[in-house]
């Protein structure tokens, strides 16, 4: 445990934030430089088989120490930050033994309170690592690849503890969608895995949404405006158009638990062309194929009004629910709940309203259900992570592996 801070802290001082418009994987440099980081200390630990890939793709694996047959588990978390924010020069700041109140986020003028965020009134006591109110922090997910080294370094460090095979992998450019695009599930190993992506310490999910993705691209006329009278076609107003019949109680900001939605994420226009960008999401397979079919209904709709320009519309599926590929195999998440009360951590079975890694590795043949890793309101400024957190999730990591060796397969 007391190099699980340092850890976190070394890895969140590198800029991996992904880059959804580089089709190279891995999609920024700064992924590259930090694989290359854990590659060195994987290989210091004097783990087996460490391999960084071409991509950027890092596995590597802590032989079993018992003499009977267990099978091998694995353990995954990303190395890139989401784009939304900036992940270039993050200063963390310590907050020890938080006792309640606003958290000032140094000198940005931002602050973090229960009264937006009430998470924290479950905190008191805890010591939290903070941003600056500039940058994300980079909890998501270098919290858990801090998590994932500690643990597997404890288990080294202490050969009483019984286990098995434990492969490890860490994925470039999961925020865009891509982190299991080109894992090597064979070459890993593992015959489950989770990953430790979670929030709040007791989260266990094996469920998550099923997702697409959705482009609208408006296309219109640009005439001069002086002479523009029944010759332009504004393709920003047809943007605007289209948004306005979309349902508005169903997007992220209006929607909780197992309710999908949609959502506006980006645009870009011009009078003579406009683009709206949308992610849809939704917990039932059919569900996912009726947003689908009314996002073109809307489409078709605004194209039967028009005499001039047009909507097109692009769809494409991005994952699916893992729970189906996951429920056939009820010890993997039996084995995790386990460890989580051996350790005093009350389990906390919910849906992800997102994806993982884990999502797409199930539908590769690799079960993969997600772990808390204590960090909370990723993707922004806001973002924080509770150190005690990080703590119980490296006790859970280690309970698994002992727990594992202790079934029959």
């Amino acid at each position: 445990m007391d190099n699980l801070v340092e850890r976190f802290l070394r890895y969140v001082s590198f800029d991996t934030q992904s880059n959804g418009a580089n089709e190279q994987c891995p999609s920024t440099e700064g992924q590259r430089v930090l694989a290359q980081q854990i590659e060195s200390e994987l290989r210091e630990l004097g783990l087996s088989d460490v391999i960084l890939d071409d991509n950027s793709y890092i596995s590597a694996r802590l032989p079993s120490n018992v003499d009977f047959d267990v099978p091998a588990i694995g353990f995954v978390a990303h190395m890139d930050t989401a784009p939304d924010a900036s992940g270039k020069d993050v200063k963390p700041q310590v907050v020890d033994n938080y006792q309640g109140g606003k958290i000032v986020l140094g000198d940005s003028g931002e602050v973090l309170t229960p009264s937006q965020y009430p998470d924290l009134d479950k905190l008191h006591g805890q010591s939290l690592i903070t941003t600056d109110g500039t940058t994300l922090l980079g909890a998501d997910n270098k919290a858990g690849i801090a998590e994932i080294i500690t643990a597997v370094a404890y288990l080294k460090a202490n050969p009483q503890i019984q286990h098995g095979d434990i492969c490890i992998g860490f994925t470039p450019d999961e925020e865009i969608g891509r982190g299991a695009n080109l894992f090597d599930v064979e070459r890993f190993g593992a015959k489950w895995a989770y990953t430790i992506d979670g929030g709040p310490v007791g989260e266990l999910e094996y469920e998550n949404f099923n997702a697409a993705s959705a482009k609208v691209i408006c296309h219109g006329v640009n005439v001069h405006p002086g002479t523009a009278k029944n010759k332009m076609v504004n393709a920003i107003n047809m943007a605007a158009q289209f948004q306005l019949l979309m349902p508005s109680e169903e997007t992220p900001e209006c929607t909780e638990g197992y309710e999908g939605f949609y959502h506006l994420n980006s645009m870009t226009g011009a009078v003579a062309k406009a683009e709206l960008s949308y992610i849809i999401r939704d917990f039932d397979r059919d569900g996912l194929e009726s947003r689908k079919a009314f996002m073109q209904a809307q489409a078709d709709k605004l194209n039967s009004q028009l005499t001039n320009g047009h909507v097109e519309l692009e769809i494409s599926d991005s994952y699916y629910n893992m729970r189906e590929m996951v429920e056939p195999y009820p010890h993997i998440i039996d084995i995790a709940k386990q460890a989580m009360i051996d350790c005093d951590v009350e389990p906390n079975i919910k849906p992800i309203r997102g994806g993982t890694d884990g999502a797409r590795l199930s539908f590769m043949g690799l079960p993969c259900p997600n772990i808390f890793t204590g960090g909370y309101n990723f993707h922004g400024i806001h973002e924080f992570v509770s150190i005690d957190g990080m703590k119980q999730a490296v006790k859970v990591i280690v309970k698994i592996a002992e727990n594992t060796a202790k079934r029959p397969e």
